[in-house]
């Protein structure tokens, strides 16, 4: 019994053997009728092919983001070089603007200066008191152009002839200007409105209002807030100051029953704060104006 056990088997393996023989042989008598041919040169050409492309991919890819960091450089350039341009212009732009508010400014000092009723000569602050002994500025005009110590000093603002002070101090080229609001200020002045008379004088800072003092008691029913203070001109060719000047507004009334006068706080007519030029004027010198020219007389 295992006798033909074993036998089987070996048929079956014969079988077997048979099979793959058959299916080998039919491989290679199909292949050997397609003229399928392994070429080992064709083989290392296209393993040398790949590798040239795999080269060439990556030399592009090096290429290509050099250029890149290239062009992000130069964007960068652009963009600074672009930048500092629109800065120079915003500055331009500016610079243009106050250059035409500085015109319009001037403008407006040129007509002042052509409607004063005395000789001035126009001025410009550059400088304050380096001891500051008496709060006074500095402004660029001297004897050279005909100032003179005690000359008054005016300004326009809004339209409004202000008193500014007077000068105390004259150089070759510049000029010290001691400002209505130094404590050593006093300047005889009138309201006017009401004619009545005081002097003025200063606090110490441009902030502190101006006083006027000797006012008499009288005078209190008929002074009112926002009436105007002007210099008197008292003293006639030896007043510094020429008559008319605004000095300032009534801004309090200071009464006290046990006193024989008197006392009203002012608003200067000047705001110092925004003070860059101004006239120093002669107040003894009325500027000379030309007459109209007269109508020629018609022929015949």
């Amino acid at each position: 019994m295992d006798e033909g056990k074993k036998q089987k088997e070996h048929a079956v393996a014969d079988v077997y053997v048979f099979v793959v023989l058959t299916l080998l042989s039919f491989l290679i008598l199909y292949f050997s009728n397609s003229s399928f041919i392994i070429d080992f040169r064709d083989l290392g050409l296209s393993f040398f092919l790949g590798v040239r492309n795999g080269i060439h991919e990556v030399s592009s890819f090096v290429s290509r983001t050099a250029l890149s960091v290239q062009e992000l450089a130069k964007l960068r350039e652009e963009y600074a070089e672009l930048t500092r341009r629109v800065t120079e212009y915003e500055k331009l732009e500016r610079s243009t603007a106050e250059i035409r508010q500085e015109n319009r400014r001037l403008r407006e000092q040129l007509g002042f200066a052509e409607r004063l009723e005395y000789s001035s000569i126009a001025a410009e602050i550059t400088g304050r008191d380096p001891d500051n002994l008496f709060s006074a500025f500095v402004i660029n005009k001297g004897s050279k152009t005909g100032i003179r110590k005690d000359m008054p000093v005016i300004a326009y603002q809004n339209g409004i002839q202000g008193l500014v002070g007077k000068v105390i101090q004259v150089g070759m080229f510049e000029s010290l200007v001691m400002p209505v609001y130094d404590g050593s200020s006093y300047i005889p002045a009138r309201l006017a409105e009401s004619r009545f008379e005081g002097i003025v004088e200063g606090q110490g800072g441009p902030e502190a209002p101006l006083l006027m003092r000797f006012v008499q008691k009288r005078a209190r029913d008929e002074i009112s807030v926002g009436d105007a203070v002007i210099t008197s001109g008292i003293g006639g060719q030896n007043s510094v100051y020429a008559p008319g000047i605004t000095i300032g507004r009534v801004s309090n009334i200071l009464y006290q029953e046990n006193e024989i006068s008197m006392n009203v706080e002012l608003e200067s007519a000047v705001d110092f704060s925004r003070l860059e030029h101004i006239f120093v004027i002669d107040a003894h010198a009325v500027r000379q104006t030309e007459p109209p020219p007269s109508p020629e007389a018609p022929n015949g």
